[in-house]
């Protein structure tokens, strides 16, 4: 039996990877009247009082929903909401075992921006937080930002900025490899959706000065026609020098590469004309833009991709629970981009620097100080930036 085969018998058999479990009994008269009637109605006129009560007298305090309309589930595309449940259910399932957050999956019947803005921020009163899942760009943008202005707590879509976060952080300890220095660098990135966008965001924050965006016209610059407005707002702060080109030109002399796009663009003989010791991000899955074996052969020093197989997997699952661990527990407003930042530090600081090597670059997901280390530090700038509320 393969893994397909395998995976089709055990959903069958689980019927669903999530339950609801009771955390109160209800085994006697005098119980079912604490947890339910006549006893609930004080902490319902507590909360009247005093909204903000809801995360001390109920679970929402430790509970996001995981929202989904179906349109870039994994790699299936726009399969629907309906199909990607099983994926929203495995998102719960990560929460729960790697930051002991409750979730909870809502699958959307709609495409429109609207609808699902309205359901959310309607919804919002029962949840601590909010993770968007598999929404396709550019809507998943329009969505995240009018989200965050509609809603009191954080918004965050996984698909960015999850992804963001671990490639920081695997940059920053390749970086730390080959002795070069995050300011000093030029990096070019494939694919301009909303990995590549929030990957941009995060290194600049970071301190990057020099990075190129490119899309399938080539790179992004200030001046070039067509440009929608996403790609607009990355030619404004992106590409100091305004280089023209396709991919291969502008990534002659580069220092690091990160695609996010499409398999096999990249091939040996394109990462011999980058910088001495170039390092390869190629996060296309399940086909990178280029297999490590054959970016090694042209010379890069690290290669991080998203596949299991291979050493140096950049794995959302080491940031998110962590992230969100650490806004619940201050009761974060929002999640920031100083947040997003600690996190990724925090991640690259559990490599200590005499084990970094070209094959260890990030902690192993199962590592019980991953989730501890990363809530502490994203918490940490919660209340230093003035979004903590305890």
């Amino acid at each position: 039996m393969n893994n397909a085969e395998l995976a089709m018998k055990k959903h069958y058999e689980w019927k669903g990877k999530i339950e609801m479990i009771s955390r109160v009994p209800v085994d006697s008269a005098e119980a079912l009247s604490i947890a339910y009637t006549p006893g609930v109605a004080e902490p319902c006129l507590e909360i009247q009082k005093d909204i903000s009560k809801s995360f001390e007298l109920t679970r929402r305090w430790n509970t996001v929903a995981v929202v989904t309309d179906g349109t870039s589930v994994l790699g299936l595309g726009d399969i629907g909401p309906e199909a990607g449940m099983p994926v929203m259910e495995g998102k719960c399932v990560l929460f729960k075992a790697f930051g002991d957050v409750d979730a909870i999956p809502l699958c959307i019947r709609s495409k429109n921006v609207d609808d699902i803005v309205n359901t959310v921020a309607l919804l919002a009163g029962s949840f601590g937080g909010i993770n968007l899942e598999d929404i396709s760009a550019p809507r998943c943008f329009e969505i995240e930002e009018r989200l965050k202005k509609l809603c009191d707590i954080p918004v965050f879509h996984d698909d960015q900025h999850g992804t963001a976060v671990i490639a920081l952080a695997g940059v920053m300890n390749a970086l730390k490899v080959v002795g070069k220095k995050l300011e000093d660098v030029r990096v070019v990135m494939s694919g301009a959706g909303a990995a590549g966008t929030a990957i941009c965001k995060i290194l600049l924050g970071a301190g990057m000065k020099q990075v190129i965006m490119c899309n399938r016209g080539g790179a992004v610059y200030r001046g070039r026609e067509g440009l929608g407005p996403a790609l607009a707002e990355l030619a404004e702060i992106t590409n100091p020098e305004n280089r023209k080109g396709t991919l291969r030109e502008v990534l002659a002399g580069a220092d690091l590469f990160i695609g996010v796009s499409g398999p096999r663009i990249l091939t040996s003989d394109d990462v011999r004309t980058m910088a001495k010791d170039p390092i390869i991000l190629p996060c296309a899955n399940p086909t990178p833009e280029i297999f490590p074996e054959e970016a090694k052969a042209g010379g890069a020093a690290v290669v991080c991709t998203g596949r299991s197989d291979y050493p140096n997997q950049l794995n959302n699952v080491l940031a998110f629970p962590g992230i969100f661990r650490g806004a619940l527990d201050v009761r974060a407003s929002e999640i920031n981009m100083e947040m997003k930042v600690a996190a990724a530090r925090a991640l690259a600081s559990l490599v200590p620097d005499d084990e970094l090597s070209t094959e260890n670059i990030l902690p192993k997901a199962y590592d019980p100080k991953v989730r501890e280390t990363v809530a502490k530090a994203v918490a940490d700038a919660a209340r230093a930036t003035g979004v903590a509320r305890i």
